[in-house]
């Protein structure tokens, strides 16, 4: 299956052999789906969405709004008028960042995670700066995982807002959504995923996850950077204000005073990332035509050979669970006495693609008493080959630094 599915992704043809690509967290490769989609609008199509009366800009609002219906039924939304585009996954929490602000006072508290990737940190702390309220953590277990059975200890009465990671970009762990909404239901707090981790390995149904909101980008999923989305439950997308002005989420702008056009229009404001967007809704169509099940069975097989790989290594530490359940093929590990992008630069080296750093998650490195790791990531395209050139890649490494 493997094989077959590369010939969808453009690059695995165009580069020279070894090319073991295994930064999947931080970005995956665009599949073909979404770049022939790019490139038609972009030599076919190209005009300006929503105003356009003539014949090109009515093509290119069609597409667009497609896009949204395509977005829409890869996560499981209602209605596709639940979903704004933004330029990516960052944006979309702070525009829910932004427009939930009104909704908090003083001494109100939002709840995070000790494992959570920055954009969904730093959002948080401005609308606490802004209103008053005090942000807090979800404790995270040795495993590396949402200490679920905290969350009566710091879930009180005065929880306004619960948002975490669907899965992690550090440990892989995936949340327990069940737990998530329960503790929010029992004290009316309203739910946001950071879906950037969980997005790209399969269709979603939101409403079964039980979130009041859900983010997640195009790059990740295998389409364009420069787009993500942020869904909205319907009824409470009616009541939030817009976070950005200008442009096309206007009804009509007066001197003194200006009234909105209704979701998702309002969250839209200018001109949107036209071809991201449509590639982006390629990229959600196409991804729903696979077979996840054996999808998720071979991502299972690969983490298990890449975890059983760097357990049998001296001076290797993994954080994150150990096993493969509730978790994604996302595997970050240090080497003692070596540094993270020295592993990975060596590495590059034997063809092997992987990420160096803190991972945009200072606060989860701080908690594990590590300045940063090498992550391996594995996406849809991946196969022995790649888990076998990393661990000999690294092999190498350990037995000449460290």
């Amino acid at each position: 299956m493997t094989a077959s599915l590369r010939d969808h992704f453009p690059i695995f043809a165009a580069l020279a052999p070894p090319f073991h690509y295994l930064d999947n967290a931080a970005t995956g490769q665009i599949c073909r789906p979404a770049a022939e989609a790019l490139w038609h609008f972009e030599t076919r199509s190209r005009a300006n969405v929503k105003r356009g009366v003539y014949r090109l800009a009515d093509e290119a609002t069609s597409a667009f709004q497609n896009a949204r219906r395509q977005v829409a039924a890869y996560i499981g939304a209602a209605d596709p008028d639940e979903v704004i585009f933004t330029s990516g996954c960052t944006l979309a929490i702070n525009t829910a960042a932004h427009a939930l602000s009104p909704r908090l006072r003083p001494s109100d508290e939002i709840l995070i995670s000790e494992l959570e990737h920055h954009s969904n940190i730093v959002p948080w702390q401005m609308a606490a700066e802004r209103t008053g309220a005090r942000v807090r953590a979800i404790p995270v277990t040795e495993e590396g995982r949402l200490a679920h059975d905290r969350l009566g200890e710091v879930v009180t009465e005065r929880t306004r807002i619960i948002a975490v990671g669907h899965a992690s970009n550090v440990t892989g762990a995936v949340a327990d959504t069940g737990a998530l909404r329960d503790a929010a239901d029992s004290v009316g707090a309203l739910l946001l995923l950071d879906g950037a981790q969980r997005a790209p390995h399969g269709p979603l149904d939101v409403g079964t996850l039980g979130c009041d909101l859900y983010a997640f980008s195009a790059h990740k999923m295998f389409g364009p950077t420069g787009a993500g989305a942020l869904w909205v439950r319907k009824d409470l997308l009616a009541e939030l204000p817009p976070f950005l002005g200008g442009g096309e989420m206007i009804r009509r702008v007066e001197i003194e005073r200006s009234t909105y056009a209704p979701p998702p229009h309002r969250f839209e404001a200018g001109t949107p990332p036209i071809g991201p967007v449509i590639g982006m809704g390629a990229a959600a169509e196409w991804l729903a035509t696979l077979d996840w099940q054996a999808l998720g069975r071979e991502e299972i097989r690969l983490t298990e050979r890449l975890l059983g790989g760097l357990g049998g290594m001296a001076k290797v530490r993994v954080l994150g669970p150990l096993g493969t359940q509730a978790r994604l093929g996302v595997v970050s590990f240090a080497v003692d006495g070596v540094h993270p992008h020295d592993v990975c630069q060596m590495l590059d080296g034997f063809g092997v693609c992987l990420r160096g750093g803190h991972h945009c998650a200072q606060p989860l490195m701080d908690r594990f008493d590590l300045v940063a790791t090498a992550r391996a990531s594995i996406a849809l395209y991946n196969d022995d080959a790649d888990i076998d050139a990393l661990l000999a890649g690294l092999d190498a490494t350990i037995r000449r630094l460290a």
